[in-house]
């Protein structure tokens, strides 16, 4: 890094030091075929920061100091790139754009960090420009991802999309990165990238490049999944006040919600004095009723042994253990909020025993159906001299909404802010930033059921009580015994009766008691076991930190005499502020973690960190045709061991139409914050993090039974007691059942990829052909895998065996979800194919289809790992940009086939998705302005991305957009 800032400091003295006399340079630029002139175009001094853009009239000025010759580089959305050498002073420019359909020749780069062209990229690389967004039916150009090849969206709300590629998707989809301006923008403890967020407005956005598959050798951990990087508009080349009003509707029937408006409204001004300096500020402000999670799919059916298979009276409706996709309280499957009543007679068979779930709430009536965002931004940019620029950024972002995690988590006024530095040049870089992250008003919704049910209805052993004594009296009063004649009826009326008293959903009592559990920060609720703990307990989501990075490169590009070659390195701190519930102290004794100190403060602040630093050579052979790429990352987080990642590929180009390419690499992923340092009491069972620090004193590494080996140890004992066993008795001869859990010292996530590519275009540019192929290799996959510690006794032993039983849960058991390596490997595999072309005048047609695949393994791991990716996912367009005079149209139908979801929180099956999106949209030259109207799943066919997820109906939309206005 100081090698960097020498090298940069005596860059930027030489372009500060520059005494060529002041030239200007103006001109017109039209277009070719219509003879018209041409806004917008953006003039460029090539090898130079310096550049403007022609005002309404075609017309451009540019000054530099820069000595004869140099070129300018004219490019525009829609018209091939032209340039054109500057020898001395002379008459007015008068340039002419040829126009150009099909965009292959797109200058990207994220792929390698330097601009190369799309067509010889050494990764597979996607992009969308401006005028791709504009013409996408997409309601957004972050909802525009959706139609990229590859590309798997996830709307966990309104305002919270993730991206994904290549399989292993989840909703907080930490393994993609993404980048806005160079700034990652992952909320840190919150675990989940924030792009449409916080991100540009749509008045802002410039490109986007997305990136399937591993990018880690450049990019570092967070990448190994891919990602996109979102570039906004300069003030030098986008100047004047630009607006954006947009009104919809969703909510048209089968969603679950009643019809609702979506508003969203944009402001820009950017002004450029001397083309020296530059400012801009954005303002953006979004509010719609959410979509709504509310599937009633039970996931733990009667025929399970975490139910009650022996009493067929139970199964469907009857189900006492019901488990829903959208119900809180009630998770038997975590083994969380389950009675169980023992003692009972039942077909004449003494000593049987009931697995009873809680009641629990529906995820409806727990989060707020209205949502919000609110975006700000101002940049201020310097130029110094021809080749340097300064900028400072700054960012500010407010969001409400629902996403997924372990659990569902209620986001409200979420406040994430960036404050950029950055100084570039025409071979080098130089940023910091620092993002500072407040959780707001947030809450979780499971403890929020949780405490809900045992503030109202009693603790599980009174609730237990009452439902077992409603049992009896049903029995006496209906035939004198407990039988499968009436055996559903009366577990329905032991429920109603155990549950008098609880708050229910719509009543003055619910409302006041959710809103006061939502304001504590405290998870536990008083008992015997805990009596310092709040009354109601709490579910507030208190999570505050900071993120400190820096980074530089440098291209030698041009100073090496056999070779290219890129240098960078980084550095990244995470300070966190321990609330006592999600983040603590872990200096501080267990026992007063959660406690806050005379300060106020829950102790230190918790710090995670983490260097790297890489080196890229890249050399042409054979005239061009050949270019061979290596590059090697080291990264270190003192956690950790060193990781080094390598990448090695090549395109060969035999001519300027046909590109192929092979690239190899590996990648790692430290774990994140909250899969790292996580110390969240969620349930009564304890989510911790992956240093194995955090288990001294605790023992769910080493001293400790899996939960899946618990299920089936407690069945076992419960048929034997059925049977008329002693239950003691009848846990040590199922001892067996009990595996210990043995978890491994965590390590990085490792990725080894393997990626074959083919880029062409034919048919004089109006045919574009990408195809890519991969395979990837995971080694020690993270998860989460939960185990149950025998209190005070050790594996094993017979104090630990009785410890495991379920009547012992609360006296016997501490719980815990790890998070922790897999151990098998995984194998993925798949393809991608995309095609763009335009096939009569204005008219392109557009497909892209992808296929993604995992190896089965033969033994299954000690978490499930999610794939959640369909093998089949397409996409086809129609379109033309002008259908008649200012007037054009795109259509896209999108399909995937039926897969299966896998997560901690919610298993299960997702349909097929069909679905059409469609926009019209008429240009208003006169005022530099556009109408667009459109819609997304234009049908209304209700669908689910994911198992727990939103159902997603239509949205239909009207946007107006004026730009570029007061620009003299």
């Amino acid at each position: 890094m100081i090698l960097l800032l020498f090298l940069l400091g005596i860059n930027t003295q030489q372009s500060l030091a520059q005494e060529n006399q002041l030239i200007e340079v103006s001109g017109t630029v039209t277009d070719q075929e219509q003879k018209t002139p041409l806004a917008g175009v953006s003039v460029v001094i090539k090898g130079a920061i310096t550049g403007t853009t022609t005002d309404r009239n075609g017309k451009f000025k540019l000054r530099s100091r820069l000595k004869f010759p140099f070129k300018l580089v004219f490019s525009s959305i829609g018209f091939k790139t032209q340039e054109f050498e500057v020898r001395d002073i002379g008459n007015n420019l008068n340039i002419e754009l040829a126009s150009q359909t099909v965009l292959a020749n797109e200058v990207v780069i994220t792929a390698s960090r330097v601009h190369e062209s799309i067509l010889k990229s050494p990764v597979a690389i996607e992009k969308l420009d401006i005028r791709a967004i504009r013409e996408s039916p997409a309601p957004s150009f972050y909802d525009a991802l959706e139609n990229v090849k590859g590309v798997q969206m996830t709307t966990s709300s309104l305002t919270f999309k993730i991206p994904n590629t290549r399989g292993f998707n989840i909703p907080s989809n930490y393994r993609f990165m993404q980048l806005v301006d160079g700034i990652d923008m992952q909320a840190a403890t919150l675990g989940v990238p924030l792009g449409n967020a916080i991100g540009p407005t749509e008045l802002d956005i410039a490109s986007i490049e997305i990136t399937p598959g591993a990018a880690s050798a450049l990019y570092g951990m967070n990448a190994i999944n891919g990602m996109s990087n979102l570039m906004t508009k300069s003030p030098f080349y986008y100047q004047g006040l630009s607006f954006y009003q947009k009104a919809g509707l969703n909510h048209l029937g089968g969603t679950g919600r009643d019809l609702s408006n979506l508003t969203e409204t944009a402001v820009r001004y950017a002004k450029a004095f001397n083309n020296k300096f530059a400012f801009k500020v954005n303002l953006s402000y979004l509010r719609g009723t959410d979509w709504l999670s509310d599937t009633r799919t039970d996931q733990n059916p009667n025929n399970l042994k975490t139910a009650n298979p022996g009493y067929p009276a139970l199964n469907g409706s009857n189900n006492i253990a019901f488990d829903g996709w959208n119900k809180y309280g009630d998770d038997v499957l975590a083994g969380s909020n389950t009675v169980s009543v023992s003692g009972l007679s039942i077909n004449g068979q003494p000593n049987q025993t009931l697995n009873v779930a809680r009641t629990g709430y529906w995820e409806k009536d727990l989060v707020n159906p209205n949502v919000d965002n609110l975006k700000f931004d101002a940049a201020l940019h310097y130029r110094l001299g021809e080749t340097a620029e300064l900028s400072y950024d700054y960012r500010i972002g407010k969001m409400d909404g629902v996403f997924q995690r372990g659990n569902k988590i209620q986001l409200d006024n979420v406040i994430i802010q960036n404050h950029k530095l950055e100084l570039k040049g025409s071979n080098y870089l130089l940023r910091s930033y620092v993002s500072i992250e407040s959780s707001g008003d947030s809450y979780n919704v499971k403890p929020l059921a949780d405490n809900m049910d045992l503030a109202s209805g009693g603790s599980g052993s009174a609730w237990g009580t009452k439902y077992k004594n409603a049992l009896n009296e049903y029995a006496a009063a209906n035939g004198g015994a407990l039988t499968d004649a009436n055996l559903a009826a009366a577990t329905a009326f032991a429920r109603q009766q155990a549950d008098a008293g609880r708050a229910e959903p719509g009543t003055p009592a619910f409302e006041t008691l959710k809103n006061t559990i939502i304001g504590i920060n405290n998870w536990d609720i008083r008992s015997a076991t805990i009596p310092n703990a709040p009354e109601t307990g709490g579910a507030a989501l208190i999570q505050k930190s900071r993120m400190y990075h820096v980074e530089g490169q440098y291209d030698f590009s041009g100073k090496t005499r056999y070779f290219d070659l890129l240098v960078g390195a980084d550095a990244r701190l995470y300070e966190i502020i321990p609330d006592g519930n999600s983040f603590v102290d872990f200096s501080r004794a267990i026992a007063d973690r959660g406690t806050a100190l005379p300060d106020g403060s829950y102790g230190d602040n918790i710090h995670y960190k983490k260097i790297g630093a890489f080196t890229q050579l890249t050399k042409t052979l054979f005239q061009d045709k050949l270019k061979l790429f290596g590059s090697v990352r080291y990264d270190y987080n003192p956690e950790f061991d060193p990781k080094l990642t390598p990448r090695i590929a090549a395109v060969y180009s035999p001519d300027q139409h046909h590109n192929f390419r092979f690239t190899y690499q590996q990648g790692y992923r430290f774990p994140g914050l909250f899969e790292a340092l996580s110390y969240v009491n969620n349930g009564r069972v304890k989510r911790v993090g992956s240093l194995s620090y955090i288990n001294e004193g605790l023992g769910y590494l080493d001293n400790s039974y899996t939960r899946a080996s618990g299920v089936l140890f407690n069945a076992a004992v419960n048929a034997d007691v059925a049977n008329g066993a002693d239950r003691n008795t009848a846990a040590l001869e199922n001892r067996g059942l009990l595996v210990k859990a043995d978890l491994p010292k965590a390590a990085p996530e490792r990725i080894n990829s393997l990626e074959f590519g083919y880029k062409s275009v034919f048919l004089e540019n109006r045919l574009y052909l990408d195809i890519d192929a991969y395979t990837n290799t995971y080694t020690g996959f993270l998860g989460q895998v939960q185990v149950d510690v025998p209190r005070g006794a050790t594996v094993g032993s017979d104090a630990a065996v009785l410890a495991m039983l379920d009547v012992n849960r609360d006296a016997g058991q501490d719980r815990y979800r790890v998070y922790t390596n897999a151990k098998n490997k995984y194998r993925n595999y798949g393809t991608a194919l995309g095609l763009t072309f335009n096939f009569y005048k204005k008219y392109t047609v557009a497909g892209n289809v992808s296929y993604n695949k995992i190896k089965s393994n033969e033994q299954n791991d000690i978490f499930v790992t999610g794939f959640n990716t369909p093998e089949w996912a397409t996409n086809f367009t129609i379109g033309n940009r002008e259908i008649a005079k200012n007037l054009g149209f795109s259509v896209v139908y999108k399909w995937q086939n039926a897969f299966l979801w896998e997560s901690p929180l919610v298993t299960g099956q997702i349909a097929a998705i069909h679905t059409f999106d469609a926009q019209f949209s008429y240009k208003l030259p006169a005022v530099n302005g556009s109408i667009k109207v459109g819609g997304t799943n234009i049908f209304n066919k209700p669908f689910l991305q994911y198992a727990g997820g939103p159902t997603i109906g239509a949205l239909y939309y009207a946007a107006v957009t004026f730009e570029g206005l007061l620009n003299r």
